[in-house]
């Protein structure tokens, strides 16, 4: 098919002096509960049922249009890997970061809505606490947590990008990849997202898991974290929304990748499953068992990885968000 050439994005001027906010959908084509959630939000400001009161609110419906267009997950490659700014652009997805990331850099917050493969119940994806290492420096920890106990979802993961990067070391011993799209797993930056891209240029991000791909809860998931975050932001106004009170707190520590188009799960895993220490996960092409070594929860699981890449990765509970 015939590549989209352009990307759209909506943004609104509140006429008072406010936070600089965008929310993007469909980075990953086939999700598409944050396009549905946005386009109600648009024509809701459109007729004035809402009414921007301060600050700036910008719109990305569609982040992937290639993706999007032809109905899965990526286009040439994930855009929500390795994303940054390139002088020289190889693929769509480069394009389309050289146009989306000042976009970004332009705002002081992102909400960036994706839903997943298996069935389960939204979550936040959470960044880093507050340090000063060299992976991923940060000190706006505490704005973004009271955001992210403020979206609707009671389940919270934290530890992406040093476990990513875990598994960049990993690979980088035992590569197994060819196409470019599978090799940039094996960079360090591969980890590197819309959110983590947000932060390093002074941002604060969250990206929130809404449902599965074809919920049809989870673009109410999606329009609900919207008018929260608007709210929050005191873009709109409307009162703060309560904090949630029985938040559960996951740590990822372990990503797990498919070596071989017949490594199979041992049974249908949806994320956040329980696993005892011991219990088999999965087995390779040639029979070897996959096990957990400790007690934790399968998140992210993909059937269909290819190999190369992420299978699955493993959490166990965090201290995150206690005394609050």
């Amino acid at each position: 098919m015939k590549h989209p050439t352009a990307l759209r994005s909506i943004t609104y001027h509140g006429l008072e002096d406010g936070p600089r906010l965008i929310v993007l959908g469909a980075v990953h084509g086939n999700e598409t509960c944050g396009t549905q959630a946005i386009g109600r939000v648009l024509a809701d400001l459109d007729a004035g049922r809402l009414e921007l009161a301060r600050g700036q609110l910008t719109f990305v419906p569609v982040a992937n249009p290639l993706a999007h267009a032809l109905g899965q997950r990526s286009g040439e490659r994930n855009l929500n890997r390795n994303f940054r700014i390139s002088a020289r652009p190889e693929d769509f997805e480069d394009r389309v970061a050289n146009r989306l990331g000042p976009l970004l850099r332009d705002h002081d917050v992102l909400l960036d809505l994706h839903s997943f493969h298996t069935a389960g119940e939204p979550f936040v994806m959470l960044g880093p606490r507050d340090n000063d290492g060299e992976l991923e420096p940060f000190d706006g920890a505490r704005e973004e947590e009271a955001l992210a106990l403020r979206l609707g979802a009671r389940r919270f993961v934290e530890g992406w990008l040093d476990t990513y990067a875990r598994g960049v070391a990993r690979r980088l011993r035992n590569p197994n990849a060819s196409l470019r799209a599978q090799m940039l797993s094996t960079d360090p930056a591969y980890g590197v997202g819309t959110t983590e891209f947000m932060r390093a240029h002074g941002g604060r991000a969250l990206t929130l898991e809404c449902g599965q791909h074809d919920d049809p809860k989870a673009p109410e998931v999606a329009h609900r974290a919207i008018l929260n975050t608007l709210a929050h932001l005191k873009l709109l106004d409307r009162p703060d929304p309560q904090p949630v009170r029985d938040a559960q707190v996951l740590r990822l520590v372990e990503v797990v990748d498919r070596e071989h188009p017949e490594d199979t799960f041992a049974r249908p895993w949806k994320s956040f499953d329980p696993v005892a220490a011991g219990e088999v996960i999965g087995r390779r092409a040639g029979g070897e068992p996959v096990t957990a070594p400790t007690e934790g929860f399968i998140v992210f699981p993909n059937p269909n990885a290819q190999p190369g890449n992420e299978w699955f990765y493993r959490a166990e509970f965090s201290d995150r968000f206690q005394g609050r």
